[in-house]
C-alpha cells in the first residue's frame, strides 16, 4: 500500500492519506562552513492558504476522504521562509470496518527553493501502523531518519508530500507527449527517483464540472503494486494552478480513484468550464 500512496502523491495526486498529531520536529539548521548553496526558484502556483479535498473511491464505493492543506510556518532556516504542508485523510463507511486507515504526511519545506527540511509520516491502515522521522540537512546533502541512519542523498532531494509541490513548479509550457520528468525523491529509507511521462492535454468531466487538464502517468515499478505504467493516470489542470483534480489506478487487487471534491485558496483561477 505504502507504494501505491507515494506514486500517487508524488505524481501530484492522492490516493490514501491521513492526518494525526505529531510532535513539533526538528529541523537541522546548517553552519556557514556547508557546501551546498540553498536553491531559489521562481515559482507562484500555490501559496499558504491553499486546500485540497478529494474523494476516494475503490471500485464503486466512496472508501476515503483526503485534505491536503498548506500553511506558513511561524519558523525560518538560515533566514529562509518555511511553510508546513499537511495530508490529511480518513477511510468512510463500510472501509472503517475492516480496513480502517488513519494516516499523517506532514512535510516542512523552504518556501523559496520548495525542498524539505523535516518530514513526518504516522501510518494507520489495517491494524497495521509505523512511523517515519526525516530531518533533511540540504547544506550537506544528508538525510537522517528516525533509526538515527544518516543518508547521502542528491542537493534539493524531496519527500513524497513536498514532492507534489515541487512538482507543479515545473515549467510544463514547452511538455512534448513522451516527454518525462524526473524528481528525485527519498522514501521508505532509500533514494527513489519519482519518474513522470507526459501523455497530452485532455477535458476531464467530474462530477462538480468540467476540466480543462494535463495528463501523465507515473513510470512505475511493474509487478508490484501496478501491473504496468497505463494502469495509472493522473489529470491536472492546464492553469497556474497545475492541482491535480483526478488520479486512476488499476491495481492488482482492484481499481482505485481520486477526485477533487472541493477547493479553497488557489492562487490563480481554475481551469473549470
Amino acid at each position: 500500500m505504502a507504494r501505491s500512496t507515494t506514486v500517487v502523491i508524488a505524481g501530484m495526486a492522492l490516493l490514501t492519506m491521513g492526518f494525526s498529531q505529531s510532535n513539533r520536529p526538528q529541523i537541522a539548521e546548517g553552519t556557514a562552513k556547508d557546501a551546498l548553496p540553498l536553491r531559489s526558484i521562481e515559482h507562484n502556483a500555490f501559496k499558504p492558504g491553499e486546500k485540497l479535498t478529494y474523494v476516494v473511491h475503490y471500485g464503486w464505493v466512496n472508501a476515503g476522504e483526503a485534505v491536503v492543506e498548506l500553511k506558513e510556518s511561524d519558523r525560518s532556516v538560515l533566514g529562509r521562509k518555511v511553510w508546513v504542508a499537511t495530508g490529511k485523510g480518513r477511510s468512510l463507511g463500510a472501509f472503517n470496518t475492516f480496513y480502517k486507515v488513519d494516516d499523517l504526511y506532514e512535510t516542512h519545506f523552504d518556501a523559496k527553493g520548495v525542498f524539505p527540511y523535516a518530514f513526518i509520516r504516522r501510518v494507520s491502515e489495517g491494524g497495521y501502523s509505523f512511523s517515519q522521522d526525516y530531518v533533511y540537512n540540504q547544506a550537506r546533502g544528508e538525510v537522517t531518519t528516525q533509526k538515527k541512519v544518516t543518508h547521502k542523498v542528491p542537493a534539493n532531494v524531496q519527500d513524497m508530500l513536498s514532492a507534489f509541490y515541487y512538482a507543479r513548479t515545473l515549467d510544463l509550457s514547452n511538455a512534448k507527449p513522451g516527454d518525462i520528468f524526473t524528481i528525485e525523491t527519498f522514501l521508505d529509507d532509500e533514494l527513489w527517483p519519482l519518474r513522470m511521462k507526459f501523455v497530452g492535454k485532455e477535458t476531464v468531466k467530474l462530477r462538480n464540472g468540467k476540466y480543462n487538464c494535463l495528463k501523465f502517468q507515473p513510470v512505475v515499478q511493474e509487478g508490484r503494486i501496478f501491473k504496468g505504467n497505463d494502469d495509472l493516470n493522473v489529470w491536472i489542470t492546464d492553469d497556474g494552478n497545475r492541482i491535480p483534480v483526478l488520479a486512476q489506478a488499476k491495481v492488482l487487487v482492484g481499481s482505485i480513484k481520486m477526485e477533487l471534491s472541493d477547493y479553497e485558496g488557489l492562487a490563480h483561477p481554475i481551469a473549470k468550464q
